[in-house]
């Protein structure tokens, strides 16, 4: 369907049927014409030319009022998810991965041990931030995925949509580059960001395979309400859950009661992270969780997602408006450039 913004400009068409209505001025007026023999070439090139200035005039009449073809929606079959990403905006995340766990344990003294050790902690903290390194791998993941819709969310008090469910890869970018602007604050509430990223599959059809792809270096204690929220919204809306932890240097993981884990204190259970870990096997729903203290690491992780999630998916595609104005623009040129080419060829024999 074709549509215009501006039809009033279409009560001029008529005009298009001037070159059919004027005469034109008769070379010889003193010659018998009817005595010359018919020419089927003359009259066929006659009537391209005053073809050709009807649609010179028409195409911008045409283009005067504006025409385009409004947006629609096509339904696509492709293979992927519906996948929010959640990432975690602190201010922990501006730091690096260095710490403890990247330089190895502090040697004391002043030996060459010592010295290698500070040399190893300063280049460990001299590394891309925490959330610059997921940030690249979370863009190299989309960029790895074309069929699947994203949208995502930014949180650290607060969670913040900065994009709804797209396939468009520059906006994908986009999204995943602006959480690199200004610094974090320095609390996180995980729980209402899960909420919120539970939220982008309200009145949706189930098409396919659904994730929330959170992306944090901490854990929160959510309290009762905020719990049965999640769980009703998790299961209301057969979302699975990815975990890509972060992990600190002096934490004690999410598994702090495994044999050998030395890190782990004695109140491990208490931690936060432990806390949401165990509340996310708790919901009944398909969950993975990673735990990542290097970029090495985290690249696994993700990379273990994006060979995990690749089923087929039933997706309704925007198409957006596009102006048809250029077409019209261009026929009306194309024909302005036949008459001009004609006008030049044209031999004047008589004064």
């Amino acid at each position: 369907m074709i549509r215009f913004d501006t039809p009033g400009w279409l009560l001029l068409l008529p005009l298009a049927a001037l070159p059919w209505l004027l005469r034109q001025r008769d070379a010889m007026p003193n010659t018998w014409l009817a005595t010359m023999p018919h020419d089927l070439a003359s009259d066929s090139l006659a009537l391209a030319l005053h073809a050709a200035a009807a649609l010179a005039l028409a195409g911008l009449v045409v283009a005067l009022a504006d025409p385009y073809r409004p947006e629609y929606t096509v339904e696509r079959v492709g293979r992927g998810a519906e996948i929010v990403l959640v990432l975690d905006r602190s201010r922990s995340m501006d730091q690096g991965f260095g710490g403890a766990r990247a330089a190895g344990a502090p040697v004391r003294g002043t030996g060459p041990e010592a010295l290698d050790y500070y040399s190893r902690l300063r280049a460990a903290q001299n590394r891309e931030s925490k959330g610059q390194v997921a940030r690249q791998l979370l863009a190299d993941f989309a960029g790895r995925r074309p069929e699947d819709r994203f949208g995502m969310v930014l949180f650290s008090t607060l969670p913040m949509r900065v994009l709804e469910f797209t396939q468009k890869p520059e906006a994908i970018q986009a999204a995943i580059a602006a959480g690199n602007i200004g610094r974090g604050l320095s609390e996180t509430n995980i729980g209402l960001a899960l909420e919120s990223s539970l939220g982008f599959f309200a009145d949706r059809p189930y098409t396919g395979s659904r994730i929330v792809m959170l992306v944090s270096d901490g854990g929160d204690r959510l309290d009762a309400a905020i719990r049965d929220r999640i769980s009703h919204l998790v299961h209301k809306h057969r979302v699975a859950i990815y975990w890509i932890y972060i992990r600190s240097a002096m934490s004690a993981g999410l598994q702090p009661a495994e044999a050998g884990n030395a890190a782990a204190p004695v109140d491990a259970e208490a931690a936060p992270e432990f806390f949401l870990h165990r509340f996310f096997e708790s919901l009944g729903t398909p969950y993975r969780a990673y735990e990542a203290d290097n970029p090495e690491a985290l690249q696994k992780a993700i990379d273990d997602v994006n060979r995990l999630e690749n089923l087929p998916i039933v997706y309704e595609d925007v198409v957006p408006r596009r102006s048809l104005a250029p077409w019209a623009l261009g026929a009306a040129l194309v024909a302005v450039l036949l008459l001009l080419v004609a006008r030049t060829l044209e031999i004047r024999r008589w004064s």
